[in-house]
C-alpha cells in the first residue's frame, strides 16, 4: 500500500496566494493614503461654526388651524395637492394636542396600548 505523499507545489501554491491577499491588501492602503492626500484639510479650531450671538436656537411647539379644502361640484374632477393654494394658517390658541381617540397620540405605529 502506497501512501500519498506531501507535494511541495501545494505548498508553493498556498504560499503564492497568501503573498497576492497580502498585495493586495497593501495596495489598497496604499491607494486609500493617496485618496486622503488629494483631500481638502481638516477645518482648524477657528473656522468652526458657532453659536450665535443670542445663544442657541430652540425648536417652536405650536398647533396651527386647519384650511378646509374647497369642496368639489358634482361632476368636476377633485383639485391637486399643486392647484390648492398656499396660504399661511394661522397659529390656533389652543394649546392641546390633536388625538384621533383618547389615550393615543394620533401615529400609526405610536406604541401606546391603542384604542379601548
Amino acid at each position: 500500500m502506497q501512501l500519498a505523499e506531501a507535494s511541495g507545489l501545494l505548498s508553493l501554491a498556498l504560499f503564492g496566494v497568501a503573498v497576492a491577499l497580502l498585495v493586495l491588501l497593501g495596495g489598497g492602503f496604499w491607494l486609500g493614503y493617496r485618496v486622503k492626500l488629494r483631500e481638502s484639510p481638516r477645518p482648524r479650531p477657528d473656522e468652526q461654526p458657532h453659536l450665535p450671538p443670542e445663544g442657541p436656537v430652540h425648536e417652536v411647539r405650536e398647533n396651527r388651524e386647519p384650511e378646509e379644502i374647497p369642496k368639489v361640484p358634482k361632476g368636476e374632477r377633485p383639485l391637486t395637492p399643486y392647484e390648492l393654494t398656499n396660504r399661511q394658517t394661522r397659529t390656533s390658541t389652543s394649546k392641546r394636542r390633536p388625538r384621533w381617540s383618547k389615550g393615543s397620540s394620533g401615529s400609526f405605529g405610536g406604541g401606546g396600548l391603542g384604542a379601548h
